[in-house]
């Protein structure tokens, strides 16, 4: 099933990267799919479908401090990986490069599956296990509003608009 997890985070990634645009810019699809080319909406279409395999996970593992560690650092990983492989490379290549971006989002959900696959055995402290669900939180908390509240850095902005979050989606300015 760990392969099939990895096929499976890929596969929905990949087609939330379009789900915004075949909503016609529906709102609640905005929450878990691309709204824009930025960086952060990236991590997100990575995210949401690590998020909607966690129920498989919390059947198979349950639902407690081991899995709210593990699904912590995993969801850690995306959000550092995605943009440390993509500046890395563009850093050398000057530009965005759509098969390295692919390979980059593979790479960020192997990896990521990895780590939850190896931090849900561990024997964590109930310490360890209070900071995850602080991190989960955060995490959570920045996945459902920051697509509609963005900072307004480089990891944000639309490199296509040079605007941020939803509203840095090609048709979103049409409709203000």
């Amino acid at each position: 099933m760990f392969i099939i997890g990895i096929i499976f985070i890929c596969l929905i990634g990949t087609l939330l990267h379009f789900t915004y645009e075949l909503s016609h810019h529906n709102k609640y699809v905005a929450i878990f799919s691309a709204v824009n080319e930025s960086t952060w909406e990236h991590i997100k279409i990575c995210m949401s479908p690590t998020l909607f395999w966690s129920i498989y996970e919390i059947i198979k593992y349950g639902f407690n401090y081991n899995f709210l560690f593990a699904k912590s650092i995993c969801l850690l990983s995306i959000i550092l990986l995605i943009p440390i492989l993509f500046y890395s490379y563009t850093f050398f290549t000057k530009k965005a490069i759509l098969i390295i971006d692919i390979i980059c989002f593979f790479i960020t959900v192997t990896c990521s599956q990895f780590i939850f696959k190896y931090f849900i055995n561990l024997n964590i402290s109930s310490t360890i296990a209070y900071l995850s669900i602080v991190l989960l939180i955060i995490e959570l908390v920045a996945y459902f509003i920051l697509t509609f509240k963005p900072f307004k850095n480089i990891l944000f902005k639309d490199p296509i608009t040079k605007k941020y979050g939803i509203d840095g989606h090609p048709c979103e300015h049409h409709h203000h």
